[in-house]
């Protein structure tokens, strides 16, 4: 079936196909600064008599680099596969899916989804409340738990596109980290945190040994919509299978103000809901593969903030919020010893 790969190309006719039911008209929205990085996403108002009255297009981003970060790990096939096939078996809520395809020779792909605007979205720059953060931990765990040893359907986080791609874009994205957010690396720690990329496929070894799940691996407030007592995960580009430990770790050192961080022990709160749910896994190994995920994840912290056009003041923000939790985080955890 052919589709548009641009909100430009979206007509009534198609729409009409797409969602079931007779669309009159519409009406793109486009989303403000800092919003879709790797894909490019809007809002679109339907004028139709039944249905949803709008919903969210999502497209590939305008920017070719962005464009090529997608296609070194197959960032938007991993997710119209996920709406397709994995979404109605996890314990989490997610976006309702209207329409997914991908055309895998170009990688060009529209989806069309539930647009969750009744409910609170979640802003990196801005950081959350302890409360907020009990309920992003509680929701991540049930998505571990209920995909826990499971490999259907998903690629193991530890292959070999993923470690050269964080290898290489670390080197390319350490050099402007230093000399934009110099005042965030701690001067005694440079020169080994320079060195990570020598360490990412021994990291990333530990990492996916056994016990694995489903991870998200981009649990950061911008992809959490909030209700009254559950969450919502959007943008699932990048999900695999790993220890689950690496969206906890994600979360808490670089969504995390130092306040909130530190309120809480994060691990054990986590380690309980796993507990909680029947799952039979030590608290000793989920603070070990908690510390090595953090160490592994500078490198997120290090390609945003360095490499990706975040074309926007918001975006760089967001990039000097990811990198500076990230570098304080390691230090509190003497993660960096993982490196000596």
């Amino acid at each position: 079936m052919a589709f548009p790969v641009n909100a430009n190309h979206l007509t009534s006719t198609w729409l009409s196909s797409a969602l079931g039911v007779e669309v009159r008209g519409f009406e793109v929205e486009y989303f403000g600064e800092g919003a879709g990085i790797i894909g490019l996403v809007t809002r679109v108002h339907l004028d139709t008599a039944e249905g949803p009255q709008s919903i969210i297009a999502k497209f590939p981003s305008p920017a070719e680099e962005n464009r090529a970060v997608a296609a070194t790990y197959d960032m938007y096939g991993r997710e119209v596969n996920f709406y397709k096939y994995l979404a109605p078996k996890i314990d989490l809520r997610v976006p309702d899916c209207y329409f997914a395809e991908i055309n895998p020779q170009t990688s060009e792909f529209v989806l069309l989804l539930e647009d969750l605007k009744d409910l609170r979205i979640g802003d990196q720059v801005t950081g959350c409340s302890v409360a907020d953060a009990n309920m992003v931990i509680g929701g991540i765990a049930k998505l571990h738990a209920s995909t826990w040893q499971s490999t259907q359907l998903l690629v193991s986080h530890n292959n070999p596109a993923q470690s050269a791609g964080m290898q290489g874009g670390f080197e390319m994205g350490w050099p402007v980290v230093c000399e934009q957010f110099a005042d965030l690396i701690p001067p005694d720690i440079k020169d080994i945190a320079a060195t990570l990329p020598a360490h990412v496929p021994s990291l990333l070894q530990q990492m996916c040994e056994a016990p694995i799940s489903a991870v998200h691996a981009d649990v950061r407030l911008d992809n959490v919509f909030f209700g009254d007592d559950e969450i919502a995960l959007v943008d699932w580009q990048s999900v695999c299978t790993s220890a689950p430990e690496q969206d906890l770790a994600y979360f808490v050192t670089q969504s995390l103000s130092d306040e909130v961080r530190n309120a809480e022990d994060w691990v054990a709160v986590y380690h309980g809901h796993l507990v909680d749910a029947g799952i039979d896994y030590s608290l000793e190994q989920c603070r070990a593969r908690y510390r090595v995920s953090a160490m592994y994840l500078l490198c997120y912290a290090t390609v945003i903030a360095g490499t990706l056009d975040l074309g926007n003041e918001r975006g760089m923000q967001l990039g000097r919020t990811l990198f500076g939790n990230s570098m304080r985080s390691l230090v509190e955890l003497d993660a960096f010893e993982l490196l000596a």
